[in-house]
């Protein structure tokens, strides 16, 4: 029986995961690195603490990841870009608040981003709490964020479902044991996360299909 669900915040209540990832290949070929997209797609919700060996990994020892995130901010903020909500966040909202089902957010965002971007979006009052992964001591896709904010909401972890747009957000929600959704994005669920899933909605009001 569900009784709450927990919502990533890029690219899945917001749209903003493209700009991330357009941004984070910007930076990085500015900063001299052969930074593609499938290497800002990697990045996706991915906790610096594991995304710093892994660039290097995938670019070379050289690679100053701190140094490209630092830019890719300072782009964005130029650059001013919309913030807008993806289709049927509002929507579905309503009808789980309808169903008498809580919501919350578990965000690889910082705290003072995503209160900006829910308020923005006019989302932030539908939730019970905002997590933020920066806050815990592992970030995406370990599963603390997701395990604080069952905690925080009073529920185990199988009462929850987690609704997620990317692989490490993914890793995240199903490691820490919830019913795990994705709505897909800039990418479908590849081999190595289908297991994880409990399933794949082409929208976020289809996320209430999986709802017992």
């Amino acid at each position: 029986m569900i009784h709450a669900v927990i919502f990533d915040m890029d690219g899945t209540l917001v749209d903003t995961e493209k700009y991330l990832v357009e941004y984070w290949e910007k930076a990085g070929k500015l900063c001299g690195y052969p930074m593609t997209r499938e290497d800002a797609l990697f990045l996706r919700s991915l906790a610096a603490e594991y995304a710093v060996p892994a660039m290097k990994q995938r670019l070379g020892d050289d690679f100053d990841y701190h140094k490209v995130r630092s830019l890719r901010i300072r782009l964005m903020d130029r650059a001013k870009l919309p913030t807008e909500r993806k289709p049927g966040a509002k929507e579905v909202l309503v009808r789980l608040k309808e169903r008498g089902i809580r919501t919350a957010v578990a965000t690889a965002s910082a705290e003072e981003k995503a209160r900006r971007v829910l308020t923005e979006t006019g989302l932030y009052d539908s939730f019970s709490c905002v997590v933020c992964a920066p806050d815990m001591e592992h970030g995406k896709p370990m599963p603390d964020v997701y395990l604080h904010a069952c905690r925080v909401l009073g529920e185990k972890p199988e009462n929850c479902m987690a609704v997620e747009d990317s692989p490490n957000g993914v890793l995240s929600a199903y490691r820490a044991g919830l019913r795990t959704v994705m709505v897909p994005d800039l990418t479908l669920p590849g081999e190595e996360i289908r297991g994880c899933l409990y399933g794949v909605a082409d929208s976020l009001p289809e996320i209430l299909d999986f709802i017992d």
